[in-house]
């Protein structure tokens, strides 16, 4: 059996997901399946981006997102603090140990595919947090908090983009700004994901030609497609609307991730038939629904990167007060509360080759204070008049117009 499929620069083939394979993980805690729940919400955001850019590469994090939204839910207070929950699916008390441990299984130096994760807090010095906030931070998510003078945004700027490149390995870039910072703001939250994989079957490079590529637009492209002949899991699924698509997992040399590969049946079915039905139960689905067969495969060599601002997305699902100056309520970060969300963005970038995968993301969200203004320049364009005064004594020593300097 031949199967072939692929994607061009600039436009949407296929829906490749990245799944942490983590089965007795799953089975420990079935009951708050917390590393689901933030999956879940992330697919969800994807759904809602990719329904109004059809035609456009789309790749996010949604473990970036959710561990964004997770250390702002540790500051949030009242009805905030209540949205958060009710899309996050859960209360964030009683929950740290999962998270630590998940955060550590991702992690795991023994690992041989490569996961690094990391979360910083930006603030000026003078900045009044909230202790409880900084350490559950600290704790929970290992969250480095480095002090930054925001009345300098491109400095400022610079310093965040500097730490989530190191952190990213150089894959993103130019994160914040400094158009979205100023002296009003007073944290910028954000979290930073690497990924290193080599297939567990590799690609052999003089395989790769150029091919024909169907693209979402209606136009043929010739892309650089990979190929190899090997045993898969491979399977076919459906949408609840009856909408039949292939499933293909590539697994990573490590063992604990793969790449999966949905792609409709049919060449004329767009992808927009089956991405609303993605959901983390959709791969536990097609673990059980997949064998082990023998295929020829093609898969395109490419890379794909993305920015998204996520206060729609994340509006649209009912997290809409923290953008609101009249109606957030981050008491627990700062003790006045006069705080709120100005900015949430995500970059994320993803090279796929011969050998393997390397993606990256990095997810920000941006803390201002509420009517906050900034003094405009004062500037003597016109004629004035100038005193010199002695202040002990209030002697005026000398008075004077300029009207003309």
């Amino acid at each position: 059996m031949w199967l072939s499929i692929g994607i061009a620069m600039g436009k949407v083939g296929i829906l490749i997901l990245l799944s942490v394979v983590m089965k007795s993980v799953h089975c420990q805690w079935k009951n708050t399946q917390v590393s689901e729940l933030g999956s879940e919400l992330g697919m969800k955001i994807f759904s809602h981006v990719v329904n109004s850019k059809p035609t456009e590469n789309i790749i996010m994090s949604p473990h970036g997102i959710a561990s964004v939204l997770r250390m702002l839910q540790l500051g949030a207070s009242a009805r905030t603090r209540q949205q958060l929950n009710n899309v996050l699916k859960y209360n964030s008390y009683g929950i740290y140990r999962k998270l630590k441990r998940i955060q550590k299984s991702l992690t795991e130096s023994r690992n041989q595919d490569i996961v690094a994760i990391a979360n910083g807090i930006f603030a000026p010095s003078d900045f009044a947090m909230e202790q409880p906030f900084i350490r559950k931070t600290k704790d929970v998510y290992q969250a480095a908090l480095s002090n930054l003078d925001f009345e300098d945004p491109v400095e400022a700027a610079s310093v965040i983009n500097q730490w989530t490149k190191n952190q990213t390995r150089g894959m993103i870039t130019n994160l914040i700004s400094p158009a979205i910072l100023s002296e009003a703001t007073r944290l910028v939250v954000v979290n930073a994901i690497f990924f290193k994989g080599l297939w567990k079957s590799r690609f052999l490079p003089e395989n790769t030609r150029n091919r024909d590529f169907h693209a979402a637009d209606g136009n043929v492209y010739q892309v650089p497609m990979m190929s190899q002949r090997s045993t898969f899991n491979f399977g076919m699924a459906t949408t609840p609307t009856n909408v039949k698509y292939y499933i293909l997992e590539l697994p990573y040399h490590g063992g604990t991730i793969s790449m999966f590969v949905a792609v409709p049946q049919e060449m004329d079915i767009p992808l927009s038939a089956i991405t609303p039905h993605m959901n983390v139960q959709s791969i536990y689905t097609w673990k059980v629904i997949m064998r082990e067969k023998k295929l020829d495969i093609a898969l395109p060599r490419f890379t794909a990167e993305a920015e998204t601002n996520l206060e729609r997305p994340l509006s649209a699902l009912g997290i809409t007060d923290m953008f609101d100056q009249t109606k957030a309520n981050f008491g627990k970060i700062c003790r006045s509360g006069q705080l709120y969300v100005s900015q949430m963005l995500q970059k994320a970038k993803i090279e796929v080759n011969e050998d393997g995968t390397k993606a990256s993301a990095a997810t920000a969200a941006v803390i201002m204070l509420k009517s906050f203004r900034i003094t405009p320049p004062f500037v003597v364009n016109r004629p004035f008049l100038y005193i010199l005064w002695h202040n002990p004594t209030g002697t005026v020593l000398f008075i004077g117009q300029v009207s003309k300097p």
